[in-house]
């Protein structure tokens, strides 16, 4: 078994035909996304303090611009973050029970311990949050008392909010101003392979010393201008009207991929995203191979403290029928008796 036939992204094969273990946007790739990458300028660099992309990004969220940290990735935000606290004499860091790994993978790097939920966070020295969760896709029931709470810096993950199918988020206007919030639109926009990010300090953290170090810790041009392209056109009325289609779209096809996952015996987990996990009636690791010759991935979710689970990234109805195909013949082979 290798590390790419369990964890998203192409592998040694490349890209396979239905990768169900990444959670960007299936409908496709975003139109005025993909025309601002054409007409990018990359003979230049962009300007080294993005001031029209942070005046556009402060507009789309009614925030005052000093507020606006442009970042290459969420993961390059992630470990700058936690440097930041470290550095600022920060010893722990809290996590949600299941989250995405660079959080504890940063702050290991740091020197940080890691506490998990259920210990308790109003003494941590960085607390993260994610909602929609990953990798559960659902609301994150203590969010309200991190908002309200006082301690070290709460950083909440927006990733998945772009891509909500239901539900609502737990925090209103005034709560997200106490909260660190990073966003990383490529997701929503179907392009995954733009790195690109951002993230919203809270009202309190202007002009603070945990600012001033996250500056001092950028590197010079932390995004390049294809990332700096879609940003941009993320904050424009041509993409907000297209992905709004698209939620309509993802919510069809997520309603029929739960059925699909039903009929083979599958425990659908609830969730609010483009996304879900679910048990399976054999463990995958022990079909996934067989699985990826046909052209398909799933996520495991051992990693993230979920084992005998998958996360599904919710894709059209003919990767749909290929996965329902392609796990009873895998399920039902020789080399993989039920």
């Amino acid at each position: 078994m290798t590390h790419g036939l369990i964890h998203g992204g192409p592998d040694a094969s490349g890209a396979a035909p239905h990768d169900f273990s990444t959670n960007g946007n299936a409908v496709g790739a975003c139109p005025a996304v993909l025309a601002a990458l054409r007409d990018a300028d990359a003979a230049h660099y962009p300007d080294p303090r993005y001031t029209a992309l942070r005046d556009r990004l402060a507009d789309l969220h009614g925030v005052a611009p000093e507020r606006i940290v442009i970042a290459a990735s969420a993961s390059e935000f992630i470990h700058r973050i936690s440097a930041a606290v470290a550095q600022g004499g920060a010893r722990t860091a809290w996590l949600p029970a299941h989250s995405y790994g660079d959080y504890e993978r940063a702050a290991r790097a740091w020197g940080l311990q890691v506490l998990r939920a259920p210990a308790p966070f109003d003494a941590a020295g960085l607390r993260w949050c994610c909602e929609p969760s990953s990798p559960l896709g659902q609301p994150q029931a203590d969010l309200v008392a991190h908002a309200q709470g006082e301690g070290g810096p709460c950083v909440l993950d927006m990733a998945y909010e772009p891509l909500r199918l239901e539900g609502r988020p737990s925090l209103g206007a005034a709560q997200r101003d106490r909260v660190w919030q990073m966003w990383t639109p490529n997701k929503a926009m179907g392009l995954t392979g733009i790195r690109a990010a951002y993230a919203i300090a809270p009202l309190d953290a202007v002009g603070s010393p945990l600012m001033e170090r996250l500056e001092l810790l950028a590197p010079s041009w932390p995004l390049g201008t294809h990332g700096v392209a879609l940003l941009e056109a993320w904050t424009g009325n041509g993409a907000r009207h297209w992905l709004a289609q698209s939620l309509d779209t993802l919510r069809e096809w997520k309603a029929r991929q739960r059925a699909v996952c039903v009929s083979l015996g599958w425990e659908c987990l609830p969730g609010d995203a483009n996304f879900f996990c679910a048990r399976t009636d054999e463990p995958y690791p022990r079909v996934a191979t067989a699985l990826r010759a046909q052209g398909i991935k799933l996520r495991d979710c051992a990693s993230f403290g979920l084992p005998g689970h998958v996360r599904l990234g919710v894709l059209p109805p003919a990767s749909q029928q290929a996965l329902k195909q392609g796990w009873t013949s895998a399920a039902r082979s020789p080399e993989h008796p039920c």
